[in-house]
């Protein structure tokens, strides 16, 4: 008894190591961001303090310096628990493998270096109107047919989040398009190409005939939507970025697939305090004509939107010029936002309380809190519509504001300016 005893004991202490040293693992794996950009020519420094090894190997020789000492061919072995230092020249790529016991591989970063950047820092409210690329799928209903009988014509063959791309080999892009086929097909099957996620799928349904004669197939649709944001940042190319999260539809959560789309000019007529339990928002007019048209909308990504701006966009021509920061230039303390609440674009005191380094979640990289008296009082903190605002730190565009704390409006969420710069 005693040896058995003894050796569950035993086990239970290999399994008790064992199930420590895979949480440290875990634990350690994820502070380490997956992808570290420099800029070329400037010196970064990094504090992993992680207690772990890694291998660095790069695609040019002599470009890229690290700790000083230039990466020739081969690789430079460095230890993640002192301080390191990179350096490159020029642009570049290489690849950093954490390994534990120096030995066994546990994670790939990629190295990148970029040229330095520049943009115009936004701020200002703007208005969005986009049209989805087919057809979108909110969920699907009864129909009560002219015999009075009912019916579920697409239950189980369309769901919440698909999208309408064609209808008898017929494109649909919009609602009009669908109502059209459906009236058009006197009740016969209607073979609808789909599309559920990444893949494109062939679906039949029968329209059924109501008591007025049309024809419907029960199911609720939607093909646009609009709202209002704040301008991130606009390149010297003309691209801009703005919100800093997706949009995504009310009703399915679906981050919506943009076919076309256009900003414009907003003008903030009302605000709605934040409190406890209840965001707030900003209230206002998008001016939807030519001569206030800021640009187009080419993407909805879940970094924010994107596009092109005309060439006599204003925001552009008055906003100021400054230099991009990486998620290693940012730090706890001291910051600023930028947006429009009063119809002019202000500048608000703000404290970045936490920062992931690891970009786990783009979207949710820094905790920031509004410190600014002036901002709390018309705002009580973030609210809807602000999402987008730039963060800037020590005269550098950081990031962006995201989302805002339920519980206490005066905290939330932004992004690394580089996630948004990725699109």
């Amino acid at each position: 008894m005693k040896k058995k005893y003894r050796g569950w004991l035993i086990t239970a202490l290999v399994l008790n190591i064992l199930a420590i040293l895979g949480y440290g693992i875990y634990y350690y794996k994820d502070r380490l961001p997956s992808e570290i950009r420099l800029i070329t020519g400037e010196e970064e420094k990094f504090s992993f303090l992680l207690p772990f090894s890694a291998k660095i190997e790069g695609d040019s020789v002599g470009v890229l310096e690290v700790n000083r000492e230039p990466l020739e061919k081969g690789s430079i072995t460095i230890d993640l628990s002192d301080t390191i230092t990179m350096r490159a020249a020029e642009t570049t790529n290489a690849t950093m493998e954490m390994r534990l016991f120096g030995i066994l591989p546990l994670k790939k970063v990629q190295i990148s270096a970029i040229t330095p950047q520049s943009v115009v820092v936004g701020g200002g409210a703007i208005g969005i109107h986009v049209e989805t690329d087919g057809v979108l799928v909110l969920g699907t209903t009864s129909v009560t047919g002219e015999d009075k009988m009912t019916y579920e014509p697409a239950e189980n063959r369309l769901k919440s989040g698909d999208y309408i791309i064609k209808a008898d080999q017929k494109t649909i892009d919009n609602k009009e398009d669908l109502m059209q086929i459906l009236k058009e097909s006197d009740g016969t099957e209607i073979h609808f190409t789909v599309r559920r996620g990444r893949e494109n799928i062939g679906v039949a349904v029968t329209p059924v005939r109501t008591a007025d004669g049309s024809y419907k197939i029960g199911t609720w649709i939607r093909d646009d939507t609009q709202g209002i944001g704040t301008l991130t940042y606009i390149t010297q190319e003309g691209r801009y970025g703005a919100l800093g999260h997706g949009i995504t539809d009310v009703d399915t959560g679906v981050l919506l697939e943009v076919g076309s789309g256009n900003a414009y000019d907003a003008e903030i007529i009302r605000v709605v305090k934040g409190q406890p339990g209840e965001p707030g928002e900003l209230s206002g007019v998008i001016h939807r004509s030519e001569e206030e048209r800021l640009g187009t909308v080419t993407k909805n990504t879940a970094q924010g939107i994107f596009g092109q701006v005309k060439k006599d966009c204003s925001m552009m021509k008055n906003g100021t010029t400054m230099e991009i920061g990486l998620k290693q230039d940012v730090k706890k303390g001291k910051a600023s936002i930028m947006c429009e609440i009063n119809g002019t674009v202000g500048c608000y005191e703000i404290q970045i309380e936490q920062v992931d380094y690891s970009n786990r979640n783009h979207a949710k990289g820094l905790v920031i809190k509004i410190t600014d008296p002036q901002l709390i009082e018309l705002t009580g903190g973030i609210v809807q519509g602000m999402s987008g605002s730039p963060i800037i730190q020590n005269g550098k565009l950081i990031g962006a504001v995201t989302h805002v704390f339920i519980r206490d409006s005066t905290k939330g969420y932004g992004t690394f300016i580089e996630n948004m710069l990725e699109n």
